[in-house]
């Protein structure tokens, strides 16, 4: 049964148990990311696939491709990639900003291989451990007349690794171009004299190796998650099988959030691509593209735009760019994911632009979406709304081993654990892998690592990330306890609440606000609606930081651990204070194997006596100098 044939979607629970009264086995899902394109084109062949502009100044005279156009250059580039040695268990890496390069890269390299999407913003030694880690065979990147730093870190770390055999740069090359010995050629000039017309070699199997992607944080070095053909077509025809308003022929989907990321490749890119809709990639830099979040309603009125994906902190920028003026009646729905958006931030949005907004959960191991509110009826605030169909998803009990106990009762926070067809192959480090994984009754269920509960009509309700909860004395302070009521405060844009190292509780809780464009806070004004608004004692803030941005990630979700990183150093530096110890320099970074640690280097003073001074608190720390 095609997606056409459930128009109406999901509004509840029975609604997702209908849909999956049919065997998934009977749905006719196409058996690879490429099949599933060539079948868009086929259907629709001159219509609008995707359209491009670099920069606002360009927003009128967009790069069009037609289907027909769009199949065609994935299959030159997999048909480049394969003539230039990829083999189908080969890995083919990219380091390139939103382009439409990067989209005939991503499609036609898991075509041909595999394709292993890299974060631009990570450091040239990261990037260069990443795919060593992968063993990534050819790299492709944009040059330095497109993004001279992205290609600065290409340079750096294809000289560091040896493991690459071709690097494809996306601009111009000299003739005899190398990095040390490994050759540079011209990623358009090779596609472009490669055959569109078809493949040159067999296609790949559902089972087969698609992607690669990096996940676990962007400081320290990622996971990589291993993702299959399957799991990739799965998540993405059953976003639209549920949720058919989203997605159909007519949606024109905004791309802003990067191309590095599950959420622009699947959301807004493959989901919409197989059911026929079109794709705006708009800005190189995404939604950092200068101007871009000033003027988005001209986007949205010049593109008919229907659809968007964002995180929280997009959707508060957008509160400061007005709507009047603009002809928004194209616009839907926008779909919120990668945080859980505050209630009040919720209701500020849909009153200020009249737009509909979806939140839902995911996590790049589960292809990308795992549950999303429903389009039919109204929203319910807070929810990650309900499961995919066919995608199996509960709340456990488990002990301090990640052994599985019992299910949870009905509104009771546990462990949220993940099985289905959508769920990703396992790790590159095998290790990582069995980690992963919760044995229960002969299957392998995956530990999402967040805690949430099932309400009695199947909505699911995060209630925070394991590493997230602030534990103050032994009693877990869920941060959303502290966040949701701060962010009713008339002029707050966004707040995060963090953990302090104390040497009595273990941790207090601190709390880091970003004021309103224009406005003016103060901590103790904030401090006092903390006291007034947030029921639970120990769950009010001990500090209170007005900053003017929060640290985000490539994505835009807040980076916690960048503020957990200044209250270790605030606490180090008062320990020393108080032990008589001068201090020269202070870094601490999120490591890997061993959490957060503090690099000290001593002014004056004893090493032991400022490591007496540390003993109480959890956080390590190296000491050198004195």
């Amino acid at each position: 049964m095609s997606v056409t044939e459930l128009p109406e979607g999901i509004s509840d629970l029975a609604d997702v148990l209908r849909i999956e009264a049919t065997p998934l086995a009977r749905r006719g899902l196409p058996t690879s990311t490429y099949a599933a394109l060539r079948q868009a084109a086929a259907a629709r062949p001159e219509a609008m696939a995707l359209a491009y502009f670099p920069g606002m100044e360009a927003m009128e005279r967009p790069e069009t491709w037609s289907f027909r156009a769009f199949a065609e250059e994935i299959t030159r580039t997999a048909n480049m990639l394969r003539a230039e040695g990829l083999g189908r268990d080969d890995v083919v890496a990219y380091l390139l900003p939103n382009l439409p390069q990067t989209h005939w890269t991503i499609w036609g390299g898991e075509t041909a291989g595999i394709v292993m999407a890299l974060n631009p913003a990570l450091g040239a030694e990261e990037i260069a451990a990443l795919l060593g880690a992968a063993g990534a065979r050819m790299l492709v990147a944009a040059g330095p007349q497109i993004a001279p730093e992205i290609w600065e870190k290409a340079v750096a770390a294809a000289g560091a690794t040896d493991c690459l055999r071709l690097v494809l740069k996306v601009g111009p090359v000299a003739p005899g171009e190398s990095i040390g010995a490994v050759p540079v050629r011209d990623f358009d000039r090779l596609r472009a004299a490669a055959p569109g017309r078809a493949l040159s070699f067999a296609p790949p199997e559902a089972e087969d190796i698609s992607s690669y992607f990096c996940t676990g944080g962007t400081t320290g070095l990622p996971k990589i998650a291993r993702r299959s053909q399957r799991s990739e077509i799965f998540d993405a025809w059953a976003i639209a099988a549920a949720h058919p308003q989203l997605l159909h022929a007519g949606t024109v989907a905004f791309c802003g959030l990067p191309l590095f990321h599950v959420n622009a490749q699947l959301v807004t890119g493959l989901a919409v691509w197989m059911q026929g809709g079109a794709v705006v990639l708009g800005g190189a830099a995404g939604y950092r593209t200068p101007e871009l979040l000033a003027r988005f309603w001209e986007v949205v009125e010049r593109f008919r735009v229907t659809i968007f994906s964002s995180v929280p902190t997009i959707l508060s920028a957008l509160l400061a760019t007005p709507v009047e003026g603009h002809d928004l009646s194209s616009l839907e729905y926008a779909v919120c994911g990668a945080a859980p958006m505050p209630a009040a931030l919720f209701g500020k949005f849909e009153a200020a632009t009249g737009l509909k907004i979806l939140e839902g959960y995911g996590l790049t191991e589960g292809a990308c979406v795992s549950s999303l509110n429903p389009a039919n009826g109204a929203p319910r605030i807070g929810s990650i709304g309900l499961r995919l169909p066919y995608q199996r998803m509960r709340a456990a009990e488990l002990d301090a081993e990640g052994r599985f106990r019992r299910w949870c009762d009905t509104d009771e926070a546990g462990s949220l654990l993940l099985n289905g067809p959508n769920v990703f192959a396992g790790y590159v480090d095998p290790a990582q892998t069995a980690a992963a994984w919760v044995e229960i009754a002969g299957e392998r269920w995956l530990n999402t690592g967040d805690l949430g509960r099932e309400d009695g009509d199947g909505f699911f309700w995060l209630t925070g990330r394991r590493k997230e909860l602030i534990i103050r004395g032994g009693h877990n302070i869920d941060p959303a306890t502290i966040e949701n009521p701060i962010h009713h405060h008339p002029q707050v844009a966004l707040a995060a609440a963090v953990g302090r190292p104390d040497a009595h509780a273990g941790e207090v809780p601190v709390l880091y606000v970003q004021p309103k464009p224009g406005a003016t806070l103060s901590p103790e004004e904030i401090a006092a609606w903390a006291e007034a608004e947030i029921g639970e004692r120990a769950a009010r803030p001990k500090v209170v930081h007005i900053i003017e941005a929060m640290p985000v990630t490539a994505v835009g979700k807040i980076f916690k651990p960048a503020l957990v990183m200044r209250e270790i150093e605030s606490v180090l530096r008062e320990a020393a204070a108080g032990a008589g110890v001068a201090l020269a320099q202070v870094r601490v970074e999120q490591d890997p194997a061993r959490g957060m640690l503090a690099h000290v280097t001593l002014a004056g003073g004893d090493a032991a006596t400022l490591r007496a001074a540390l003993q109480p608190f959890t956080f390590r720390a190296e000491i050198s100098g004195g």
